[in-house]
């Protein structure tokens, strides 16, 4: 489905406030204000709060999937050269869009989880593993990755490798002496950061380079 420039607007406010707020703590009235509209607008176009965070989610979820099916159709690139881009892109997503990235750990992380937004978050989930099991077995079928790889183990790495260093970068820039860096050259250097180190242990768990010299 296709939002109009006010639909988007009213979105984004709305991922704003869940981020900050949680789903539970905001109420279409706050949304309203905070978009600078009326709440009759709000049930016009999307009926309820409910179907106003399934909008949000299918939103991000269409832009995810329209990257990645872009990504596999690249058949000049290798698979490893597809992951890498791939790590890149989860790294990005992740960083570029910490309301989003909050939402969805809130709701993990929380002892009343709200069932549409389950929902949705594992349909997400099912789909990022879904393309990282294509990912690697074109790689395996080229026999450049490992036949004994733990699709698991590779998605848990990747996210919770991303998630942690985001849910604990203050902590991050005390350790690593960066609290003098903006929030932009710092998120700019944790970027380069995530994305060299998984890289690299990717390269040295999945491929049979590795495998075949050790």
């Amino acid at each position: 489905m296709e939002y109009n420039a006010k639909q988007l607007q009213i979105i984004e406010v709305a991922e704003r406030l869940f981020s900050q707020k949680g789903f539970a703590g905001t109420s279409v009235r706050d949304i309203a204000q905070e978009a600078d509209v009326n709440v009759s607008m709000i049930s016009y176009y999307f009926g309820s709060k409910e179907k106003l965070i399934e909008a949000l989610f299918q939103l991000r979820m269409t832009e995810s999937s329209s990257r990645l099916e872009t990504l596999m159709m690249l058949s000049e690139l290798s698979a490893l050269q597809k992951f890498n881009v791939f790590i890149d892109s989860v790294i990005d997503r992740l960083i570029g869009n910490q309301c989003f990235h909050n939402i969805m750990l809130r709701e993990q992380l929380s002892s009343e989880r709200t069932p549409v937004i389950s929902e949705y978050i594992r349909g997400l989930k099912m789909r990022n593993v879904e393309l990282i099991k294509r990912m690697i077995r074109e790689g395996q079928e080229a026999g450049d990755f490992r036949k004994d790889i733990n699709v698991s183990l590779v998605t848990t790495t990747l996210y919770g490798t991303v998630n942690y260093a985001i849910a604990t970068q203050d902590f991050y820039k005390i350790l690593n002496g960066l609290e003098h860096l903006s929030d932009e050259e710092f998120k700019k250097h944790l970027r380069t950061e995530l994305s060299q180190h998984l890289k690299n242990l990717f390269k040295s768990t999945i491929t049979n380079e590795h495998h075949i010299q050790n």
